[in-house]
C-alpha cells in the first residue's frame, strides 16, 4: 500500500514563520473561511456568527460541525471558535494533537518547533516526507495542517517560549520539551490563567500531565442530558414525598438538586430555587423543603435534575511531581503500573539530561542506569508517595526510550486533543492531573532476542524496529488486510497502517496489500472528522 494520504496538496501562499507580533495582529483580524466561500452558492447553508473575545468576526459552519454542536453545545463551540492554542513540538504526537484541535474548529493553532526534520521523524509524523529532511519540522507540516480546516488560522513558529509569547494563548501544549522547560512554562501558565498540558511518549509507554489552574470550573461533568421524571403526587409537610409515574425508574441520587415545572395546585414549586432530594427510590424521593404552607397538590408536573458545575484545583507541575495525587486509571489489571511510570518518566528525563540522548534499545547498561535513577527519584519522594518499583517495567521503558510510534502518538493525540477542548469549553471532566498508559504486552520477550534484532536499518521504520525488532517489521510489510469503512476511524486506520509500514514494500517484504471498501459518499459534515478528505471530495 502506498502512503497515498501524503500526496502533494494544492500549494498555499507561503507565509513566513510567525512571531508573537504576527499572532497578536491576527487576534484582531476576522478569520475568513475558504471552505465557506467555496460553498457561497449554497444559500441554505447555516452559519453561526458571533463576536469572539479576540476576533471581530468569527464564523462557525454548522453544516461542518453539526455533530460537535450536538455534543458540546453552542456556548462551548463559541468559546472554542474564539480560542488560540499553542502546540510546541511538531513530532508525531504534536501533529496528532494539532490535527484534532484544528478539526475541532478553534480560532487559531500555532505549531511551534525549533528542530529540523530527521529520518527518525518519519516514523510517526504523518505529514513529513523524505523531501522534508533538513527543513524545520513546524514549517514543513504547517500547510498540510492548514488544509484540514481553512477556517482555522494555522501558523508555524520557531520563536523562544517567552512569557510574552505564551500569554497570547488560552492553552499551551508541550510534547517535546524537557522536564525543566515544562516546569518553567507551567509555572508561568499556572500564574497567568493559561491551561497547560505536558504529554510524552516512549515507544509503547505514554504520559499526560494537565494543569488548568488553581480554580477551574467544569460546567458539565459528563455531558449527559439532565435526569427527568413525571410527577404523580406530592405530599405536604416538613418532609414532602414526591412520587412519579412508574413507566420509568428514577435515577436521582441523594444530594442532587431538582426543579419543578407545570405543577398544578402546589404552584409554589414551579418557580422555586433548586431543591435538594434525599431517600431516593425507584419511583419516589423526598424533598429537603417544608411545603406545609404551600397549596395542596392537584396534578401534573415535571421534575428535572439540576446539573451543577464542579470546581477543580490543579497543582503546578513542580508540586504534582512530588504529590501526584490519584492517577487516572486506564487498566485496573495494571493497578501498580502508574506509580512506577510516574518515577520512570522522570528517570528518563534525568538520563536524557545527563547523556544528551535517550537510552538505546536492548542496551542493558542504559537500562540499568535508568533503573538506578528511578530508585533514587523514588527514594526522594515523600513517604506517602514512594512505593515498590516494577524493575521489568522500567527496563522495558528504557528499551523504548528513543522511539516514537505512530499508533501510540495517534492514541495519545486523541486523548490530549480532548483535553484541549475540555480546557476551552468547560465540558466534560478533565484528567486531574496524571494519566499513564502503556501497551507493554505488545513487546516481544526482550531477553530472548539478540541485540542485532533491534539494530537500525537506516529507514523510516527504525523506531518501530528498535521497539519490536526486524522480524516483526518484515511481517507487517507482507500483511494482507481488508478494511471495511473509510470513515473517521477508517481514515485513522489507513494512516496508521501506512506509517507502520503495513503492505509497504520498502518496509522489507513484497506481496502485502490493504484493500479498503466503503459504499458511502462524503458529506460536508464528514470533513470535521475524516481528515483525509477535502472540500473537493464532497459527493
Amino acid at each position: 500500500m502506498q502512503a497515498w494520504f501524503l500526496r502533494a496538496l494544492p500549494p498555499f501562499l507561503k507565509a513566513p514563520c510567525c512571531s508573537a507580533e504576527d499572532i497578536a495582529a491576527d487576534a484582531n483580524q476576522p478569520l475568513m473561511s475558504k471552505r465557506a466561500s467555496s460553498d457561497a452558492e449554497d444559500q441554505t447553508e447555516k452559519k453561526l456568527r458571533m463576536n469572539g473575545d479576540k476576533s471581530s468576526k468569527m464564523v462557525i459552519d454548522e453544516d461542518l460541525h453539526s455533530r460537535q454542536l450536538a455534543v458540546y453545545g453552542r456556548e462551548a463551540m463559541k468559546r472554542m471558535a474564539s480560542s488560540a492554542v499553542l502546540i510546541s513540538g511538531a513530532n508525531g504526537l504534536g501533529v496528532e494533537i494539532a490535527k484534532n484541535a484544528i478539526l475541532a474548529g478553534l480560532r487559531s493553532v500555532v505549531i511551534h518547533d525549533k528542530k529540523a526534520v530527521q529520518l527518525s521523524d518519519l516514523s510517526a509524523q504523518f505529514y513529513l516526507t523524505p523531501e522534508d529532511i533538513g527543513k524545520n519540522r513546524a514549517e514543513a507540516c504547517k500547510d498540510k495542517l492548514q488544509e484540514l480546516n481553512t477556517a482555522v488560522a494555522v501558523k508555524a513558529s520557531t520563536t523562544d517560549l517567552t512569557d510574552e509569547f505564551l500569554k497570547l494563548f488560552e492553552v499551551v501544549v508541550l510534547t517535546d520539551s524537557s522536564l525543566e522547560e515544562a516546569k518553567r512554562v507551567d509555572n508561568f501558565c499556572h500564574a497567568s490563567g493559561i491551561s497547560f498540558i505536558w504529554a510524552k511518549t516512549h515507544g509503547v509507554f505514554s504520559a499526560v500531565f494537565t494543569d488548568f489552574g488553581p480554580s477551574f470550573t467544569v460546567i458539565d461533568v459528563n455531558g449527559e442530558e439532565p435526569l427527568t421524571g413525571i410527577v404523580a403526587s406530592i405530599t405536604s409537610g416538613t418532609v414532602p414525598l414526591v412520587t412519579c409515574v412508574e413507566d420509568e425508574r428514577l435515577q436521582f441520587q441523594d444530594g442532587q438538586t431538582v426543579t419543578f415545572s407545570e405543577v398544578e395546585g402546589m404552584t409554589q414549586l414551579n418557580n422555586h430555587r433548586p431543591i435538594k432530594v434525599k431517600n431516593c427510590k425507584a419511583h419516589s424521593f423526598e424533598l429537603d423543603l417544608d411545603t406545609s404552607g404551600f397549596e395542596e397538590y392537584q396534578r401534573g408536573g415535571i421534575v428535572v435534575q439540576c446539573k451543577e458545575p464542579k470546581t477543580l484545583k490543579f497543582s503546578p507541575l513542580t508540586e504534582a511531581l512530588q504529590q501526584p495525587g490519584e492517577f487516572l486509571m486506564s487498566d485496573f489489571a495494571k493497578f501498580d503500573r502508574p506509580p512506577t511510570l510516574h518515577v520512570g518518566f522522570q528517570a528518563m528525563e534525568a538520563f536524557q539530561a545527563e547523556h544528551g540522548r535517550p537510552p538505546r534499545p536492548a542496551d542493558a547498561s542504559d537500562a540499568e542506569q535508568v533503573l538506578q535513577l528511578a530508585k533514587s527519584i523514588n527514594a526522594a519522594l515523600p513517604e506517602s508517595v514512594h512505593g515498590e518499583l516494577g524493575e521489568g517495567v522500567l527496563r522495558a521503558l528504557a528499551h523504548c526510550g528513543g522511539a516514537e510510534l505512530n499508533p501510540m502518538a495517534a492514541m495519545l493525540g486523541g486523548v490530549v486533543g480532548q483535553e484541549v477542548v475540555k480546557a476551552i469549553s468547560g465540558k466534560f471532566h478533565p484528567i486531574h492531573q496524571w494519566f499513564y498508559f502503556d501497551s507493554m504486552e505488545s513487546l516481544p520477550e526482550l531477553d530472548k532476542l539478540p541485540a542485532e534484532e533491534f539494530a537500525p536499518l537506516g529507514s523510516r521504520y527504525d523506531a518501530q524496529v528498535g521497539v519490536f525488532g526486524r522480524s516483526l517489521q518484515v511481517k507487517l510489510a507482507g500483511l494482507k488486510l481488508f478494511l471495511v469503512g473509510a470513515g473517521a476511524l477508517g481514515c485513522e486506520f489507513i494512516k496508521n497502517f501506512a506509517m507502520m509500514g503495513i503492505a509497504c514494500p520498502d518496509a522489507g517484504a513484497e506481496g502485502g496489500s490493504v484493500t479498503v471498501t466503503d459504499d458511502d459518499t462524503i458529506e460536508k459534515s464528514n470533513l470535521s472528522r475524516q481528515f483525509l478528505f477535502r472540500d473537493w471530495d464532497i459527493g
